[in-house]
C-alpha cells in the first residue's frame, strides 16, 4: 500500500465533495484520552474491578445490573458519565466540523459513541445520529413511560474501592424507580429508541437531499472496529447506495470493500490531519 498516494487521493475526494458524512466508532475518542475497550484486556485495563468480578464489557454493559445491582451499574455508567464530561474533544473533531460546514450540502455525523463529544465540539445537534443512544440522557428502567430526559443535573459519586455508586442513585422522574442511561445495551429490551429514531429520520432526509441534488458525497470513517460493526456496515451501505467514496481511517481494521474506496492505516487524529492539510 502506498500511504502517501492514498492520502493525496483522500484529499482530492474531500476537495471535490459537495457533502461530508462523518462516521465514527470508539477509536474517534482515543486521541482525546478516552478508552476504546478494545478486547477484554483493554476493557479490564480501564476497569480493573471488572476483571476482579470476571465481567467482560458485554456482560457489564447490560440492563440487568440496574435491577440486580444498581450500585454496580451506576458505578460503571456514572464513571463513564464523569469521564465524558471532563474530556475535551481533540482537534480532529473541529477540523472535520469546519470542513463539513464549508460544503454546500453541509455534513452529517453517524456515531456508535454515547459520549456526546460531537455536540461538545460544536456540531449541530440536528446533524448527529447517536445510533446507540446517549449517556447524557436518562430513561426509566421499567420503563413506566417512554419519556427521555437530560442527565445534566445528575451527579454520581463513586466509591472506587468497592466500585459502587453512592446514594442517592438517579431515579425516574415519573415513578421513582431507578433510572438508567438512554443507551442501547447488550440484551436490552427496555431501551427507548424514539430520540435516536428522530435523529435517523433527519439523517435519511439529508441523504435524500444529497441524492436529489446529485451532490458528490465523501464519507470519512474514524476508528470503527469489527466487534460491533454497526458503523462500518453503515459507511459501506451508504457509500454503495449514494455512490459516495469511503475514506476509512483505522490503525488495525483498515480494509475497504473495493478499490474505489481509500484505506488509511492511521490513528484518528493523525489521519484527519493528513487528509485535510491545506483544505481547512
Amino acid at each position: 500500500m502506498d500511504l502517501e498516494k492514498n492520502i493525496q487521493q483522500a484529499k482530492e475526494v474531500l476537495k471535490e465533495a459537495d457533502a461530508l458524512l462523518i462516521t465514527a466508532g470508539a477509536g474517534m475518542g482515543v486521541d482525546s484520552g478516552l478508552p476504546d475497550f478494545r478486547g477484554t484486556e483493554g476493557f479490564w485495563r480501564a476497569y480493573p474491578i471488572a476483571k476482579k468480578l470476571g465481567l467482560r464489557f458485554e456482560e457489564l454493559a447490560n440492563p440487568r445490573w440496574f435491577k440486580e445491582n444498581p450500585k454496580l451499574a451506576w458505578a460503571f455508567y456514572g464513571h463513564r458519565l464523569n469521564l465524558y464530561r471532563k474530556t475535551q474533544p481533540h482537534e480532529g473533531f473541529h477540523i472535520l466540523r469546519k470542513l463539513g460546514e464549508s460544503k454546500k450540502g453541509k455534513y452529517f455525523v453517524f456515531t456508535s459513541n454515547v459520549d456526546g463529544q460531537f455536540q461538545k465540539a460544536g456540531y449541530d445537534e440536528k446533524r448527529i445520529v447517536e445510533i446507540h443512544g446517549s449517556i447524557h440522557h436518562l430513561q426509566c428502567t421499567l420503563p413506566c413511560t417512554d419519556d427521555i430526559w437530560p442527565a445534566d443535573n445528575i451527579e454520581i459519586d463513586i466509591d472506587m474501592e468497592k466500585f459502587e455508586a453512592k446514594e442517592p442513585l438517579p431515579r425516574c422522574i415519573h415513578c421513582g424507580e431507578i433510572a438508567r442511561p438512554n443507551i442501547l445495551m447488550f440484551g436490552d429490551w427496555e431501551w427507548i429508541p424514539h430520540r435516536t429514531q428522530g435523529q435517523e429520520f433527519r439523517f435519511e432526509n439529508w441523504l435524500e437531499h444529497i441524492y436529489d441534488m446529485d451532490y458528490k458525497l465523501a464519507i470519512v470513517e474514524i476508528g470503527a472496529g469489527k466487534a460491533v460493526p454497526t458503523v462500518r456496515v453503515t459507511s459501506e451501505s451508504i457509500a454503495y447506495r449514494y455512490n459516495g467514496t469511503l475514506i476509512r481511517i483505522n490503525p488495525r481494521d483498515y480494509d475497504v470493500p473495493s478499490s474505489k474506496h481509500i484505506s488509511l492505516p492511521m490513528k484518528g487524529l493523525e489521519g484527519i490531519r493528513a487528509i485535510t492539510e491545506g483544505l481547512v
